[in-house]
């Protein structure tokens, strides 16, 4: 009996805060991501210090633009599942009100978050904007301690566009191209992108990290099912390698389309003048199939 109260406890939870990176969600109308802190910025020199997870909100909250934002807040603050993020606020910090006009999502937290400041209060003020303003009814978020403002930000109000995760001073030349993700219907559609090469990148290896950190247009959706792994991609003489793992294919989620992964990697690597095709391995060696993709001979653009 007890273990039964436990498990409709458990239930209850879930459906009222709801869950993360379960089943599909990429294609799911009611998937949004949650931005945190990478716990060891060390491992990301010249990478990103935000990073996002994936969580699924209950259905009845959809057309709910304040609930979903409230929801996505109290997700936020609970902090990230993965154990290689790390939440960005103070123990302690909690919600006291979120309200919504004109587009501008005003949030107020306790006390704890005034305890932030310099790099720490940035990085806890833009994995708050990141997270709200993929509501397409929400465009700019002021973050208040107890109703007021925090004097020694250089800002008051945030939006996605002033996100800054990586220092311009690692930055060695930038990369204009052509990306392909999932429309709302499934289909694949472009997007155009100039991404920042870092020391050490490739360009082919550049897109294919593009792709799996998703759009940037928040009407858009991920092409690579959760769990999806490229372990890596190079060019030799206008061929472009792509090297999968074996080990990921247990780990994909049920009814995958490994097809459409593979054509937006081929149509983005095409994207790249010298780029003429496209070849697929498994863990180094050529195959006929990977999972139910055939992948024997080269996948045209």
């Amino acid at each position: 009996m007890k273990r039964l109260i436990v498990l409709m406890l458990c239930l209850a939870l879930a459906v009222a805060q709801g869950f993360r990176t379960v089943g599909n969600e990429h294609m799911d109308p009611n998937a949004y991501k949650l931005y945190f802190r990478e716990a060891d910025l060390e491992a990301v020199p010249g990478g990103d210090a935000l990073r996002a997870e994936r969580i699924v909100l209950p259905a009845d909250l959809q057309g709910d633009v304040k609930k979903t934002a409230e929801a996505l807040m109290e997700n936020l603050l609970d902090g990230p599942a993965d154990e290689t993020l790390k939440s960005p606020f103070p123990a302690g910090t909690m919600m006291m009100s979120l309200d919504i006009a004109g587009g501008r999502a005003l949030v107020d937290l306790t006390s704890a978050y005034g305890n932030l400041s310099g790099v720490a209060l940035t990085l806890a003020d833009y994995a708050i904007a990141l997270t709200l303003t993929q509501l397409p009814e929400i465009s700019v978020v002021n973050v208040t301690v107890r109703g007021q403002n925090l004097s020694y930000r250089g800002t008051q109000d945030f939006t996605e566009r002033d996100v800054l995760f990586s220092t311009t001073e690692d930055v060695v030349g930038t990369l204009p191209v052509t990306l392909y993700f999932l429309d709302e219907s499934g289909s694949l559609v472009p997007e155009e992108n100039v991404l920042e090469l870092y020391e050490g990148d490739t360009q082919v290896g550049a897109i294919i990290k593009a792709l799996e950190n998703g759009p940037q247009s928040k009407y858009l959706k991920p092409v690579f099912p959760e769990n999806f792994q490229v372990k890596a991609a190079w060019l030799e003489e206008n061929i472009c390698y792509v090297n999968l793992s074996s080990a990921a294919l247990a780990e994909l989620p049920e009814g995958s389309t490994l097809q459409t992964a593979a054509v937006a990697m081929v149509r983005s690597l095409n994207s790249l003048e010298q780029v003429n095709e496209v070849r697929f391995m498994m863990d180094g060696e050529f195959v006929q199939n990977y999972g139910a993709m055939p992948v024997k001979n080269p996948i045209l653009p």
